[in-house]
Parts: structure tokens; C-alpha cells; sequence
């Protein structure tokens, strides 16, 4: 082995492991089949140097960026790798320069990869536009956040969207076993062995992440092993003694998991209320954020069918406010598990929107007279306010007169259900209208 062999080699070694196995080959990335399959479209263009512009979408981890190096590797095509962060719109529009001049000169494309393409705002991103319209870049972007939020709908209309999922158990095996077997770029000669009870400990903190599996591998090893040794699972957990829940409280996990929360709950099903609430509070979210979705959910999906459980849903408000965390998690959960097991009825929910479209549409309102304040000693005399109204107390609690305008007088917004106490609402009503 001659010096610069012997330099390289040991320069290897203090890269990080999950930068030393990183995937030179599509053949070699485990998992995304889908999308990345024998016969799969986006395969297909990579292999014959025949790309079109799109965007990688999907949680960190799960091969975004060995993508966009294998494509680097195996593409025919000039390749420029930016990351959005850093980079701005002079240096866009320098990269699709050099590239004009070389497509015209050398017929050649230029692939532009643009990494953590969310982090480009809104404008940025129209200058990108028309270099990708008239084909002087082939644009690769990759992001953790949903591209429908954070990319402009011109430049979504010209781009493919492909979803990378997270890694599934047997594939963070894998990709474990790959890293400890290798002897040239992995761990394969310390000649470690892995107890089952490590290894599933490692996919369960992992939750789908490729990068994170090899980092805690590397951890563990580097550590508290020496050659030859075994890996525990309880030196896995001197490295990561607590799971970490991938939670964002301003992205996808944010809105994915609190729309989860909700729907279980309107789906009466307690036992995914709790766990989607475990969920956002092991991931960081506010409380009272949560408590704020419990009060308009009591509201709108439960309403009249038990009024109690606006009562409840405000109550667990008032006590993360009062008690905090971690305590609050047991009036929320309480609040969560009423809200699934009471009564549904979205009906006032549909009578106020109704009522204010009705409103919208109404080229006049006018409060009917004997409706109007009477308040003013001459209100009566002058301008015929109060005149002809009936005090209802004075026919028993209920008689019967007009209270909508003239225009609508008999529609109706309300219609309350038979569910719960709306069931009583509607005999009531059903009673005094016959």
C-alpha cells in the first residue's frame, strides 16, 4: 500500500458512517422500490440520461440526497448541487448562464440540485421559472416539507412530485447489517456482532431513518465496543436513552398529526384519540394548542348532542393553563376520551355557516319592527319600534310570531338531530311548531 492509499484509507475513517455508506448505485439503495423500481419511470430517465424536472419529498433519512449523487455519478448531463440555504438568486442565475453556453456550444444539459428547495421563498423561486420552461435546467429539488405549501403553484405545474416513504423494519435491518459487514466503508472490521434486542431497539428509535439507525450504530460501537465485541441493547440505550418523536410543530407532522387527532376523536375512537395525543406531546406541541382544537371540535362535531362536552373541552383548557405540563396531560387526555365517546352532531356548525352565507347573499336586512329596540321613550310613538310584540312570558314561555326578515321568514338553519340531547331539542321544537 503506497502513502496516498494509506492516507485515503485512514481519512475514510473519520467520515461519518452514514456518510461512508451512503449508496453509489441505484441498485444499491434499500428501500424506495417504488419509485426507484426495475421498470419505474424515474429509474428509467436517470439510467438513460433522459431526466425532467421534479421534486424528492419525503422525512430525512430515507435517500433524498444518494439520489441526487448517484444521478451526479450516472448522468451524461452537466451537474451543479446548490443548497437553498446558502444560495441565492445571483447564484441561479450564474449556474443557468454557464448553462446556456454549454447547451449551445456543447449540446450538453445541465441538472440543477437544489437541496432543501423549501428554504427558497416564494420569489426566489420565480426565477427558477422560466430557465426550467425553456429547458436551460433540469431541475432537482429536494425537501422534508410538503411542496404544496411551500412551493408556488407555477413552479409545481412544471415539476413531478415523487414521495419517499420512511424506512420499514426489515429495510433499517438491512442497512445495519450492510454497515456492520463491510469491511471497506462500514464496520465489518471490528468483526461486531448485534443482539436482536438491539437491533429492533435501534429501527424504534430510528422510526424510518436511515441516517439516524447508522448514527446510533456509530455511537454505540465507538463507544462502549471494542473488536469482537456484541452490540446490547443496553448500550443502545446509554446513546439514546429516550426515543426521539419526529415531530415539526410548523410542517407536515404538524398538520398531519393534529388532523389524526381530530378525526379520532369525530370517529369515536378513544384509543387513537390518546395515542395522537401521546404523539404531539412527546413531540413538543403546545398544550394549549391542543386545548384550543378539543374546544372548537366540542363545538363543531359534538355540539347540542351533549352540550357538557364544550364544558369539559374548556375545563382541560383552563387546567393547562392552570396545572401545566407534564400534569396537563391528564385533563387532556380526560377531555380527549369524553369528546370521543360523546354523542356526534355537526349541526350547529351547519346552521351558523348557513346563516352567515344566507347573510352574504341578502341585499338588504332589515331588523322587522316589532323586533326593534323600544328602549327610547318616543321609540314606539315615532318610529313604530316594538310595536305588536309579544312577550312571550305572558302566553306561558312560548307564542308564536315572526323573528326572521321578511325575505326569509321561513327558512330554516337549525335542524337539530336526534342524537343525545339534540334528541330532546328536536321534541321541544317539534312540540311548540305543532
Amino acid at each position: 500500500m503506497d502513502l496516498f492509499s494509506f492516507n485515503q484509507q485512514n481519512n475514510l475513517k473519520n467520515v461519518p458512517l452514514a456518510y461512508r455508506m451512503r449508496p453509489k448505485t441505484l441498485d444499491e439503495i434499500i428501500g424506495q422500490k417504488h419509485i426507484l423500481g426495475k421498470n419505474s419511470v424515474l429509474r428509467q430517465a436517470i439510467e438513460k440520461d433522459n431526466l425532467h424536472s421534479f421534486v424528492l419529498y419525503g422525512p430525512p433519512g430515507t435517500g433524498k440526497t444518494s439520489i441526487a449523487s448517484i444521478i451526479a455519478k450516472i448522468t451524461k448531463s452537466h451537474f451543479e448541487k446548490v443548497q437553498a440555504v446558502t444560495a441565492g438568486v445571483s447564484d441561479i442565475k450564474k449556474i443557468a448562464f454557464d448553462a446556456k453556453d454549454r447547451l449551445k456550444y456543447y449540446n450538453q444539459k445541465t441538472i440543477l440540485f437544489l437541496d432543501e428547495i423549501h428554504r427558497f421563498n416564494k420569489s426566489q423561486q420565480d426565477v427558477l421559472l422560466p430557465f426550467i420552461e425553456d429547458g436551460t435546467l433540469i431541475l432537482i429539488g429536494a425537501t422534508t416539507e410538503n411542496p404544496l405549501y411551500e412551493l408556488n403553484n407555477a413552479l409545481l405545474s412544471r415539476l413531478k412530485l415523487y414521495i419517499l416513504e420512511p424506512l420499514n423494519e426489515e429495510e433499517i435491518h438491512a442497512i445495519i447489517i450492510k454497515a456492520l459487514t463491510d469491511k471497506k466503508k462500514g464496520l465489518g472490521h471490528l468483526n461486531i456482532t448485534i443482539e436482536k434486542e438491539a437491533l429492533a431497539r435501534i429501527v424504534q428509535i430510528a422510526k424510518g431513518d436511515g441516517r439516524m439507525a447508522l448514527n446510533i450504530l456509530e455511537a454505540a460501537v465507538n463507544s462502549y465496543l471494542k473488536p469482537g465485541e456484541t452490540l446490547t441493547e443496553k448500550i443502545i440505550n446509554k446513546v439514546t436513552p429516550a426515543p426521539f418523536i419526529k415531530y415539526d410543530k410548523t410542517g407536515d407532522y404538524h398538520y398531519d398529526t393534529i388532523s389524526a387527532f381530530i378525526k379520532s376523536i369525530r370517529g369515536s375512537d378513544p384509543d387513537a384519540a390518546v395515542f395522537w395525543l401521546a404523539v404531539m406531546l412527546e413531540g413538543g406541541e403546545d398544550p394549549k394548542f391542543i386545548a384550543r382544537r378539543l374546544i372548537i371540535h366540542a363545538a363543531e362535531d359534538i355540539g347540542l348532542a351533549d352540550p357538557q362536552a364544550l364544558v369539559i373541552a374548556a375545563a382541560a383548557a383552563k387546567a393547562v393553563e392552570f396545572v401545566g405540563m407534564p400534569e396537563a396531560r391528564i385533563p387532556l387526555a380526560e377531555a380527549a376520551i369524553y369528546l370521543a365517546t360523546a354523542p356526534k352532531s355537526n349541526r350547529s356548525y351547519l346552521a351558523i355557516n348557513e346563516a352567515i352565507n344566507t347573510v352574504k347573499k341578502m341585499k338588504k336586512i332589515k331588523v322587522p319592527s316589532h323586533l326593534a329596540s323600544a328602549d327610547h321613550s318616543r321609540a314606539r310613538e315615532l318610529l313604530g319600534k316594538g310595536t305588536g310584540y309579544k312577550y312571550p312570558h305572558d302566553y306561558g314561555g312560548y307564542v308564536e310570531q315572526q323573528y326572521l326578515p321578511d325575505e326569509i321568514k321561513d327558512h330554516q338553519f337549525y335542524i337539530p338531530s336526534e342524537k343525545g340531547y339534540e334528541a330532546k331539542i328536536f321534541s321541544f321544537l317539534s312540540k311548540i311548531k305543532s
